[in-house]
């Protein structure tokens, strides 16, 4: 049983170990005694411990799960979403204390952690809809012929999720993959492994049966043994593009269906007649949201002619958020080392640190970079090219639209782009241009809710299509075409 996380403010407070949740049980692993450290970022400091699992844990997991999918699968699909209109009643219920707990294992300000639980939930709703969405279709093609499709589950699958996200990219997989009759095998990141111990929690005590979700905890080795793992028959995965590429090949080798998001480099481009107030306000939310840590962050700002007045007005409201107040602290040592080594090299490379927040903090401990604006960047130089993943705006100037639209398309990275503009001809210009798979007008993250699906282009994904949305529930189903006749014709067809 795990107790209720009890803390109510951003004051240091421990939790219980994270193990491994097999087959309804809590477990720890079978021949690995190693564990690793929970850190609170604000802190700095352990408030948990995590199991470091194998392969053996991998296997009792897929079996147990192996065991509930046969009679979970043939639940009619209404009663499965049941259990996601009472999960989304506990999540309503308990939202408070998911917030609290992201907060802590996260780092995000109690806001930005209430709202990842939010959207989480939103994919939960998105869940209870599949048994009106996913009804077969059904059409007379011939006379007296009828032919129909059905989803039908695929078994065993698994999803490897991020550390920036603990509960909503899980939320991501799980509605879908559930209600389409799977049972599932989860591996969170074991930076934030605690939120889907409640998570597990909560699906339990809506009703899912046991085995029909599983936590394995672990690190790369349990990544590879889902991967390798024979039972197991689709596989989802969300971190950087280096490891993405590698799962993606790795599992898709052992004849598993694949769908692997991998990292960034959003592009904003802002020209001349953009809305100054919208615009900063836009901006700053994007490159600054939850420290940079995510995967829709503002990156790039291509400032196309003559824009200071708008980066004037971005760098003073950057200027004015308070470190662990308004932003919090990124995820840990080695990502304040990373992150200031971008800017250290952009500074020597001749560019302008407009902003700096190298040595900002938020009281004595934690790991913590405050808003940084790098400015007349070259466009060769790591902080304009690679994925930062922190609070960091790299400003980039072209003298013209074509320009900035040709920057953005030489990223290597297709994740999102956006445009800043009061003209709807430039706003459709970029649209149409810029190689990127989820784009916007006026918005710097430009997230699709549901029932529209998240998934970029390029080197930000690996496989097909998307993971939310309908391309979800596809992913995680497969169609049987049913052709039927049940009456002789008077006259004959091709068919007949």
């Amino acid at each position: 049983m795990i107790p209720a996380f009890n803390a109510k403010s951003y004051d240091f407070a421990e939790f219980v170990p994270a193990r491994n949740y097999i087959g309804g049980a809590w477990a720890d692993p079978r021949s690995s005694k190693e564990t690793l450290e929970v850190l609170n970022p604000r802190h700095g400091k352990a408030m948990a411990k995590v199991v470091m699992s194998g392969a053996e844990d991998v296997d009792a997991a897929v079996k147990a799960a192996e065991k509930a999918f046969q009679a979970w699968r043939l639940w009619p699909i209404r009663e499965r979403a049941h259990v996601m209109y009472k999960l989304r009643q506990l999540m309503e219920k308990n939202i408070e204390e998911l917030s609290w707990l992201i907060s802590h294992e996260n780092g995000k300000i109690y806001s930005e952690a209430k709202a990842e639980v939010e959207k989480g939930i939103e994919c939960v709703e998105y869940g209870c809809s599949l048994p009106n969405l996913a009804a077969g279709n059904q059409l007379e093609v011939s006379r007296g012929v009828a032919c129909e499709v059905v989803y039908e589950p695929l078994g065993v699958v698994a999803g490897v999720v991020p550390f920036n996200f603990p509960i909503m990219v899980p939320l991501w997989m799980l509605p879908q993959a559930l209600v389409g009759g799977n049972s599932f095998v989860l591996k969170p990141s074991e930076q934030v492994p605690l939120t889907t111990l409640r998570l597990a929690q909560l699906l339990e005590e809506a009703g899912l049966p046991k085995g029909v979700f599983n936590l394995v905890q672990g690190g790369r080795e349990v990544v590879e043994a889902l991967c390798d793992h024979p039972d197991i028959k689709a596989f989802g995965f969300v971190g950087s593009t280096r490891v993405a590429k590698a799962v993606y090949g790795r599992a898709s080798t052992h004849g598993k269906r694949a769908l692997c998001l991998g990292g960034a480099k959003n592009h904003l481009i802002v020209v001349p007649d953009a809305d100054v107030e919208l615009t900063a306000e836009n901006v700053v939310a994007s490159f600054t949201g939850c420290a940079g840590q995510r995967c829709m962050a503002a990156s790039v700002l291509v400032a196309v002619g003559d824009v200071d007045h708008i980066l004037k007005a971005v760098r003073e409201k950057a200027e004015k958020l308070v470190t662990g107040t308004d932003m919090g602290p990124v995820t840990n040592e080695a990502s304040v080392q990373r992150i200031r080594g971008y800017i250290d090299d952009a500074e020597k490379q001749g560019a302008k640190i407009a902003l700096d927040g190298r040595n900002q903090k938020s009281g004595e401990s934690g790991f913590w970079v405050g808003p940084t604006i790098i400015d007349n960047a070259n466009p060769e130089i790591p902080a304009a090219r690679e994925e930062i993943f922190g609070p960091v705006l790299t400003i980039v100037r072209v003298p013209n639209l074509e320009k900035a639209i040709e920057l953005e398309n030489k990223n290597p990275y297709g994740n999102a782009s956006s445009v800043y503009t009061t003209s709807g001809d430039i706003a459709r210009r970029v649209m149409q241009s810029v190689d990127a798979g989820m784009c916007g007008v006026n918005i710097g993250v430009p997230v699709p809710r549901e029932p529209f699906g998240f998934g970029g282009w390029n080197d930000s994904s690996f496989g097909h299509g998307n993971l939310t949305g309908w391309d979800g529930y596809r992913f995680w189903t497969r169609q049987r075409k049913i052709t039927s006749k049940w009456a002789l014709q008077k006259d004959a067809t091709w068919m007949s």
